[in-house]
């Protein structure tokens, strides 16, 4: 690697990395589905991403490829992989629609809907671990500034899977 200059490094040094709201936003998050993963895989069998498109399909949020693209934030190539592997172990079914055969809907297996009843407990338990200690105040001040800075960013991109804020950006 080639040497930085010093005033190069200087500048970088100045940033405070481990105080940084998207660091610290990001290795939350990382950290939670970790933990989620950890819990799928002992007990699901299947990965966090896979179960969390499950616990999404079965609570009616999403019901096409399109739609989980969207609230992923992924490509719809990714999604479809995805798919294909729930499809494999019997979880979800596409059903064509007889009126565009275009459109292709997602619809979970008795399996699916059992597996995706078992997700609240896996997501209650991982939240619980990770908020230990913090008074519930506080974790409602956290929900709502997280919520405020989703409606900050819906202001910009508006996100096509439910908003979280009225039209005066409250949540």
């Amino acid at each position: 690697m080639a040497d930085c200059p010093p005033s190069l490094f200087n500048e970088i040094s100045k940033y405070k990395f481990d105080d940084s709201v998207g660091y610290l936003l990001a290795r939350v998050r990382s950290t939670m589905s970790n933990a989620v993963n950890q819990h799928t895989m002992g007990e699901l069998g299947i990965t966090s991403t896979q179960a969390s498109i499950i616990f999404l399909l079965g609570t009616g949020k999403c019901a096409a490829a399109v739609d989980l693209a969207r609230e992923y934030g992924i490509d719809a190539s990714a999604v479809t992989r995805l798919i294909d592997r729930l499809e494999k172990h019997g979880l979800l079914a596409r059903i064509r629609s007889k009126e565009d055969r275009r459109v292709v809907k997602l619809e979970l297996t008795a399996q699916g809907y059992d597996l995706a009843a078992r997700m609240p407990a896996i997501f209650n338990k991982v939240r619980d671990e990770m908020l230990k200690g913090l008074a519930p105040v506080e974790v409602d001040t956290l929900r709502q500034t997280l919520k405020r800075i989703l409606c900050n960013a819906d202001e910009r991109a508006p996100l096509q899977s439910g908003r979280l804020c009225d039209e005066s950006g409250d949540t």
